[in-house]
């Protein structure tokens, strides 16, 4: 098993900043991709970025490439969502997930966090 929590959401205004982290705990984490997802009222959970424990390749949509990045603390084991210029299509929660496969599909995913709440006013 592998718990998520993650924190750091809030409301914002367009152009400003904020970052997520997720703790994980409960194994080894060596093997896993760590995932960002969010989604908005209404709208399938959608990929965001994602970034490998060992290693650390990332990917990032294409939606928010060049504003959002991706980075993991090993010895903390922390996964951040820095995002930059954030823009009020932004809104969504976000949600921090794990899974042995390198694959980008919620669907994919074993192990979710709660989700934390990002609201970007206008």
């Amino acid at each position: 098993q592998v718990q998520l929590v993650e924190s750091g959401g809030g409301l914002v205004q367009a152009g400003d900043s904020l970052r997520l982290s997720c703790a994980a705990s409960g194994r080894t984490l060596n093997n896993y991709t760590m995932g960002w997802f969010r989604q908005a009222p209404g709208k399938e959970r959608e990929f965001v970025a994602a970034i490998r424990w060992s290693g650390g390749t990332t990917r990032i949509a294409d939606s928010v490439k060049g504003r959002f990045t991706i980075s993991r603390d090993n010895a903390l084991n922390l996964v951040y969502l820095q995002m930059n210029s954030l823009k009020p299509e932004d809104t969504a929660i976000y949600y921090c997930a794990a899974d042995r496969s390198r694959s980008t599909s919620a669907k994919a995913y074993d192990y979710w966090g709660q989700g934390t709440q990002v609201t970007v006013s206008s």
